[in-house]
């Protein structure tokens, strides 16, 4: 039998999820500006409009330049920010995404929810792709 210090060890490592009316009406909006913490974990840099897609309940962005991009390299450097959207301010972690599989699908809803834009193909290329990250509530 499991010792309930354990049970609780693996409970505290699950992420959070997004409600799934927020996650709806974050995706709904496209009105998300990301702020990844600088350095101090307090102060934030101006936020960033950005696109974001809702895949398997989860919230996910893109850097459009890249792995190079400041909020990407802060976001990754500090692991946490605040996201801007539907007239609210969310505390969030920020999670690199490298599996292939998962990338995917995410390539799959940039092409479904964007695909009237010219800027979606630059979205799905491999640089914009390397710098994908998990947005999940704090």
């Amino acid at each position: 039998m499991a010792k309930p210090t354990a049970l609780l060890k693996q409970t505290k490592q699950e992420k959070k999820m997004w409600d799934s009316n927020t996650l709806k009406q974050i995706c709904q909006a496209d009105d998300l500006k990301i702020a990844p913490f600088h350095p101090d974990m307090t102060s934030t840099g101006t936020p960033t409009w950005i696109w974001e897609v809702a895949v398997d309940g989860r919230l996910f962005v893109r850097a459009y330049y890249g792995t190079n991009s400041r909020w990407y390299q802060s976001a990754l450097a500090q692991k946490a920010g605040k996201i801007h959207a539907i007239d609210q301010v969310f505390e969030v972690k920020f999670e690199p995404i490298k599996d292939e599989a998962l990338n995917q699908k995410i390539d799959d809803a940039y092409r479904t929810k964007y695909s009237s834009s010219r800027y979606m193909s630059h979205m799905i290329s491999a640089g914009s792709r390397a710098a994908t990250v998990e947005v999940i509530p704090a």
